[in-house]
């Protein structure tokens, strides 16, 4: 696993969860806040789409309205590429 985060606006914090979603290869989102606090966590599965997304999605927006600033960690399944660089 691969970990990444982001810094990011409330506002802008929905489009990006939507964003890493359509990635495919996002197996955790963790929201905190700035001083680190760790606002909500989301474990993703493989194939994770429509209905089982939407009530995830509804808190972030909750989320998104009452933050100003915050960060997006995310866990990444790492590609066979990924895998083969790390091995040699």
């Amino acid at each position: 696993m691969t970990k990444e985060s982001f810094s990011i606006h409330g506002e802008n914090l929905l489009k990006k969860v939507k964003e890493l979603i359509e990635e495919g290869n996002v197996r955790k989102i963790t929201i905190t806040d700035k001083s680190g606090k760790e606002l909500a966590s989301f474990p993703l599965t493989v194939g994770v789409v429509g209905a089982l997304v939407m009530p995830m999605l509804a808190a972030i927006g909750a989320i998104a309205a009452l933050v100003t600033e915050c960060t997006i960690t995310v866990e990444r399944e790492e590609t066979a590429e990924e895998m083969h660089k790390e091995s040699n």
